[in-house]
């Protein structure tokens, strides 16, 4: 289970990857038609997904907004994934400001937009959390972002159909300024120079490491010295270094090194490059106030691993202060870090063995300084020499996206996941079987259909439990993918285990061992495609039921998935006369609940969460903030609240869970959580894989951890197999109970 974000938004971290080129003319009347694609000219899909299948992107001579042609986007089979068509100017120019206007049409849309990209920034014309939905007839929408002349090396720009239906654009057009951007003048401000420094962006001219137990404790060293560097030293916070680059022309170097005097002076001389820091002749020592993480940096400070004289060095710059990063900044009133600048090297898919190790001492040093969870992920500095030979020893680009999914779920964070990608995706297969199976009493077990077919229900019925999959016993899968599942906890590890890894596979039937009323069969099941069916719309309320309602004349019943705030006020009538409320947490809330519902159902004036949030101008320190809290109005709900949670519940569901237990009359029931709380922050690394973590640190006002732990539960209560057999809810059931209960 993957944190849940708008879907054209996530979409968007892999579209930006490499367009053919397009000269200022963007032909946005498209008009102007290549006959051998049987598209505008210019307009292109990103390299990584040309037209997906069960998507159309065709010209439409009939429904236009301007002259001949729109394009017009549709799904045309049963795959729901998206499509989209763009367009790339390699050009930069003079402004402030670059604005896509265009026009968009839509019939049955799941999520339609027009996007504009300019460098690092993104946009997304929006109506609602996903996009442009449902019929609309032709409308102008408008984006406007920042441009940043002195980084901007591109613009991209185009339209997108993500999920059913179908959508239709045209007449697209972009100013610089107000004015259009044929007529924009070409910019005279010099490329920033991380920009400017394009030596190694082919190769990093590192293609083989013989690997020796000096050569692992100099490349160890290397990334603490260069991860420091990279945060703390003043010339690279001002954006005058390409860390990548700099990277690749020490490395030699230092994989030649032949003992540990040798290696400090080089790494000396490649420091003194960055220029000479004054010394801070007033600077007192670092006081690391209400600190619950402070700064490790590694063992570059040990005795015996760099010189005396570049220890002071180092010292020196880490006595300065610092207050921006080029590589990271801080989101405006929240504090999860954002990394930036980073490069992405999207036609790495297997990157040379230089490229590879820049994604190990990338990862590795951004958990170092701003995962506020670092204490709770065991001996996080034994990792770089663990993992060197591992990302040396990569053989193609399947063996390196495995390396970094198990780097990844080393710091436990099931925020920490690497989306689904064409080479994960071959390793793990395209094929489902047509059901779905959870872990219940330590036993892999069906629990719903995922295609109404007698067949299936014929050979395998709800409760049946599977003991091997094509030949090997579950308990073996879950060894072998263990490692390879980024999860907080236990529960969260055995929740994803079945749809990432278990339930995939590159052949359309599956054979199972099936014990059904203790009795083993070997039955073989036709597979569906993996993108067929909607996973999570198992086991919950059926899809057109509201997000409230009555269970009877005195309970109350709220599926925040389906919840808005819109609706608070029509629940508040509905439930005035209720004995109680159950708040089934076992989804992703679709509106932010934790601060309008509470309010609804406070009482007392206990607050709920404290944070710890990451620092520029000392990289490693994590504080605490104050408390936070939500008054009681004076006409709160008064009858008893139920919150049901599991392992499903996830991140804004373990935040909103936690506000609500701020209120005297709630009671939460259920199992442990995912553990996954705080704002996400994404990480890119090389080969254009991209992962997250959570961004801030949240804890319970008395200091509780909420990570790896989940929410503090008050009756512990897990589904049984005979409730599964008889069909039964039994959280929901015991919901009912208590509000019931004098």
């Amino acid at each position: 289970m993957k944190p849940i974000h708008s879907l054209l938004t996530v979409i968007f971290l892999s579209l930006f990857i490499n367009y053919a080129q397009a000269q200022v003319d963007i032909n946005g009347d498209l008009e102007k038609i290549d006959n051998s694609r049987k598209l505008p000219v210019g307009w292109t899909h990103p390299s990584a997904v040309v037209i997906p299948a069960g998507y159309s992107v065709t010209l439409d001579s009939v429904e236009k907004q301007h002259g001949k042609y729109a394009v017009m986007i549709s799904q045309t089979g049963n795959e729901a994934s998206y499509a989209s068509l763009g367009f790339n100017i390699a050009k930069r120019f003079e402004g402030s400001n670059i604005e896509l206007r265009g026009y968009l049409k839509t019939e049955n849309a799941e999520s339609a937009g027009f996007w504009l990209a300019a460098g690092k920034d993104y946009s997304v014309s929006m109506q609602g959390p996903n996009g442009i939905k449902g019929t609309t007839a032709w409308k102008e929408y408008r984006i406007k972002i920042p441009y940043q002349e002195k980084l901007v090396t591109y613009v991209r720009a185009g339209a997108i159909l993500a999920g059913k239906g179908k959508m239709w654009f045209d007449n697209v057009r972009l100013f610089i300024d107000g004015k259009p951007i044929e007529q924009a003048d070409t910019s005279k401000i010099p490329l920033a120079k991380p920009l400017a420094d394009t030596a190694f962006n082919s190769s990093s001219g590192i293609n083989s490491v013989n690997i020796t137990p000096q050569t692992t404790k100099n490349l160890a060293v290397l990334a603490q010295v260069w991860g420091f560097v990279k945060y703390h030293h003043p010339e690279v916070a001002d954006g005058n270094a390409n860390m990548d680059a700099e990277l690749f022309r020490v490395m030699p170097a230092v994989i030649s090194a032949k003992d540990a005097s040798t290696l400090s002076n080089l790494l000396e001389q490649w420091f003194d490059k960055f220029g000479a820091v004054a010394a801070c002749s007033n600077c007192k020592p670092y006081h690391f106030k209400d600190a619950k993480l402070c700064p490790d940096y590694g063992n570059i400070f040990d005795d015996g691993v760099l010189t005396p004289a570049f220890r002071a060095k180092l010292t020196n710059i880490l006595n300065t202060k610092i207050t921006k990063s080029y590589y990271v900044r801080l989101t405006p009133n929240v504090g999860n870090p954002i990394f930036e600048h980073e490069k992405t090297y999207p036609d790495k898919a297997y990157p040379d063995a230089g490229y590879r190790l820049l994604s190990l001492y990338r990862y590795w040093n951004m958990i170092q300084y701003f995962f506020p969870n670092r204490h709770l992920i065991g001996d996080w500095d034994k990792v770089l020499p663990e993992f060197i030979p591992k990302f040396i020893a990569n053989t193609d680009a399947e063996s390196y996206a495995l390396t970094v999914i198990e780097l990844i779920s080393r710091i436990h964070d099931t925020h920490g996941f690497l989306p689904s990608n064409k080479i994960i995706d071959n390793y793990v297969g395209a094929y489902a079987p047509p059901f779905k199976a959870s872990f219940i009493e330590n036993q892999l077990v069906i629990t719903g259909y995922h295609k109404d077919s007698t067949v299936v229900k014929n050979q395998v019925k709800k409760g049946d439990i599977i003991k091997a999959i094509n030949g090997v016993p579950v308990e073996d899968l879950i060894k072998k993918y263990s490692p390879l599942t980024s999860a907080s906890n236990q529960a969260a590890l055995m929740r994803d285990m079945p749809l990432d890894y278990l339930l995939r596979s590159q052949k359309p039937v599956f054979k199972f061992d099936i014990l059904s009323s203790n009795e083993l069969h070997k039955v073989s099941i036709d597979a569906v495609k993996y993108n067929y069916v909607d996973f999570a719309a198992i086991n919950t309320p059926a899809p057109n039921s509201p997000g409230y309602y009555l269970l009877n004349k005195d309970i109350g019943y709220v599926y925040p998935a389906r919840y808005s705030n819109k609706t608070l006020p029509a629940i508040k009538k509905l439930f005035a006369n209720t004995k109680g409320i159950i708040v089934d947490m076992r989804c992703y809330p679709a509106d932010e609940m934790s601060f309008s519902f509470t309010e609804y159902i406070k009482q007392g004036k206990a607050s709920f969460v404290k944070f710890t949030r990451p620092s520029l101008e000392k990289p490693g320190y994590f504080a605490f903030d104050q408390s936070l809290g939500i008054r009681p109005p004076a006409n709160a709900y008064k009858g008893k609240v139920v919150v049901i949670v599991n392992e499903t519940s996830q991140s804004n569901a373990e935040y909103t869970t936690m506000a609500f237990q701020s209120s005297t009359n709630v009671t939460v029931i259920g199992s442990t959580t995912a553990g996954a709380d705080g704002n996400v922050s994404y990480i890119t690394l090389p080969g254009d894989l991209r992962t997250a973590i959570s961004g801030i640190g949240i804890l319970y006002p008395d200091g509780t951890e909420s990570q790896r732990v989940g929410v503090k539960i008050d009756k512990p209560l897990k589904p049984t197999i005979a409730g599964v057999k008889a069909g039964k809810d039994e959280l929901l059931e015991e919901a009912v109970k208590i509000i019931e209960a004098n």
